[in-house]
């Protein structure tokens, strides 16, 4: 196709194919139905029927109307008079930038109420509203993929997520009684949790304190100063998830590259020295070269998704996340880390890592999946006496702690002190349990493997 057929203007037909407008008839006898019945505006809502779908502004402002005015009317209908008085208060005060129905086209407007068929005219504008919006979606991706700046990792991703805002949400009442829960909390009190509804840490008495490993839903913040370990550690929950417990699982890596991240997973699943496998004289020793043949044979069919992006943002995690649930049932994210990624526009950095935190809680509980990830913390502990971590160290946000169901701290003392008692452990400080207890767990922290290894005390 030319480009000539892209610049060229848009016919008349291509205009209105551009331009849906809405149901005029079916506006019209909705509203009327809420001045008659007014109950429905509720009862709609709970079905998920959004009031912006109606296209005609006057109409809208009717039904905002009657929402209004529903409280004062508790039974019966709330004639046009009041209708009439409330619009005119709107445009008195300058909330109406346009003019609204008058009393006669409001007396007019409710002989065409319909109670009983609400619903039905609901649906139908719904409808409407969800094909224009499909058009212009159509038509925002032909301005993208025409566009000289086109993107595929970014454009793509935000069209694939505009699209998902095509069809709104159905709101549902999720109400119920305690005794209709009863059941299912009494099964799980006797029934411990199984790699199905738990995901394994690799650590026994963090599993333990985690009443079986990570929850789905969940969003785990592992916090770290530099040089910490914190990239090993992540990978470390990846490998037991994915190549112990074949369980699906991503890791995002913005700091460390494919090759660095499987040479790491090599090292540690083989117990080979990290610092032999960069140097490439493992083949000198044949017991690791062979531990490396039986791990890499183990390793071979983990689900075990790797990605080194440099430009991670929400939208395109988003995107991959979606695509490896649906075709690969993917249950664990990992992300090293947060400040590394394409923050949303902001007016501060605060508010744009504020944003970041947010959505990927927000995409834990949509896809029902665990995300693990990792932040780096301010020099707060640097600062101490006392060099351990806090959770206030936690660089950047507040609202980093306050989205996380749980924030484990990493804290080695060899770190700052290399003749420390404690060389060679490492603390995972447990400093946020959303429903849960907090605590220290130890383990070994094995550096030329590239691994921390469980010092379970159970």
């Amino acid at each position: 196709m030319s480009t000539e057929m892209w610049d060229a203007p848009l016919d008349d037909n291509q205009a209105d194919s551009l331009t849906l407008t809405g149901d005029p008839e079916a506006e019209k006898t909705l509203v009327a139905t809420a001045m008659a019945r007014p109950t429905i505006v509720d009862e709609l809502a709970m079905t998920g029927f959004d009031p912006a779908d109606i296209t005609d502004d006057r109409y809208r402002w009717v039904w905002f109307a009657v929402e209004e005015l529903a409280s004062s009317f508790r039974d019966g209908e709330i004639r046009y008079l009041a209708v009439d008085r409330q619009l005119q208060a709107w445009r008195a005060d300058g909330r109406m930038a346009s003019v609204p129905l008058n009393e006669q086209q409001l007396t007019e407007l409710y002989n065409y109420a319909q109670p009983g068929s609400e619903s039905w005219f609901a649906d139908r504008i719904s409808k409407k509203a969800a094909a224009a919006r499909t058009v212009a979606h159509g038509h925002n991706a032909i301005l993208r993929g025409n566009s000289a700046a086109f993107d595929p990792d970014e454009d793509v991703a935000a069209l694939q997520t505009e699209l998902d805002g095509v069809i709104r949400a159905t709101v549902q009442d999720d109400t119920s009684l305690i005794g209709d829960l009863l059941a299912d909390v009494l099964e799980r009190a006797v029934t411990p949790p199984t790699n199905e509804d738990r995901i394994p840490t690799g650590f026994i008495d963090l599993d333990e304190l985690l009443s079986g490993g990570w929850a789905p839903g969940q969003l785990i913040v592992i916090g770290a100063r530099p040089a910490m370990g914190k990239s090993t550690i992540g990978v470390g929950f990846a490998r037991a998830a994915a190549i112990t417990n074949n369980i699906p699982t991503l890791f995002e890596s913005l700091e460390m590259s494919k090759a660095e991240l499987g040479s790491g997973i090599v090292a540690a699943e083989s117990q080979v020295a990290l610092h032999h496998m960069k140097q490439g004289v493992v083949g000198n020793d044949a017991p690791a070269a062979q531990r490396m043949a039986r791990a890499a044979q183990k390793m071979r069919e983990a689900p075990l998704h790797i990605s080194d992006g440099v430009n991670l943002s929400m939208p395109a995690l988003r995107a991959k996340v979606r695509n490896l649930v649906r075709t690969g049932g993917l249950r664990l994210v990992v992300v090293d880390y947060l400040q590394l990624m394409q923050a949303p526009a902001a007016e501060s950095r605060q508010v744009a890592v504020s944003a970041l935190s947010r959505g990927l809680k927000l995409l834990a509980k949509e896809f029902g999946i665990t995300v693990i990830v990792l932040a780096q913390l301010n020099r707060g502990p640097e600062q101490r006496t006392e060099k351990k971590p806090m959770v206030s160290d936690l660089r950047e946000s507040g609202a980093i702690e306050q989205d996380a169901d749980i924030v484990i701290l990493l804290h080695r003392e060899d770190a700052y002190e290399r003749e420390s008692p404690r060389a060679g452990e490492a603390d995972l400080i447990v400093g946020k349990h959303r429903g849960g207890h907090v605590a220290t767990i130890t383990t070994a922290f094995q550096g030329h493997y590239a691994r921390f290894v469980d010092m379970a005390q159970t």
